[in-house]
């Protein structure tokens, strides 16, 4: 079972109320693109020309950097996973009373990398490589992948229910 994300989980635009808003990425791909666009436009030709074509290549580098910015923000912390995961894992239905979290850890892993390594792609599109693939990744764990399974498709979601490219009803 994948637990519904609050607001505050979506990283929101502060303005707007989107999820995956990221503004620093956003702002620091905004200023070192601008910074680019306009040396490049500065090398366009006379005086003249070159303030026009520095403010231009400012504007396509800043909405470039902006972009490339936002993307880095929304890449998927490990390190935030992880921390959630051995904080809530024992309150999941499928974890056997009393099984310490590195137990799991490899499985909730496996999800939330795999999400990333199958970008735009559903859970049941893929289940079936993810099952294949266990034994790679587990990492040692002793789960076998009927006893990963939910596991790593809670991670999955976890991921996906804040991703922009996630379906509408998975928000």
């Amino acid at each position: 079972m994948t637990e519904r994300i609050d607001k505050t989980d979506a990283n929101r635009d502060p303005i707007t109320g989107a999820p995956g808003s990221h503004p620093i990425g956003t702002g620091v791909g905004t200023a070192v693109g601008t910074a680019v666009g306009a040396a490049a436009g500065a090398l366009g030709g006379p005086a003249t020309a070159a303030a026009g074509a520095a403010i231009g290549g400012a504007i396509a580098g800043g909405l470039v950097g902006a972009a490339a910015g936002h993307a880095a923000g929304e890449k998927i912390d490990p390190t935030v996973e992880d921390a959630y995961w051995a904080k809530t894992y024992s309150t999941t239905p499928y974890v056997r009373k009393g099984t310490d979290y590195k137990t799991y850890r490899p499985a909730y892993k496996y999800g939330w990398e795999s999400y990333e390594r199958y970008p735009g792609k559903k859970w049941d599109d893929v289940e079936q490589d993810l099952a294949r693939n266990w034994d790679t990744y587990r990492d040692g764990s002793s789960l076998s992948w009927d006893d990963a399974r939910m596991a790593t498709r809670d991670a999955w979601g976890r991921v996906e229910n804040r991703r922009p490219y996630a379906s509408p009803d998975k928000r």
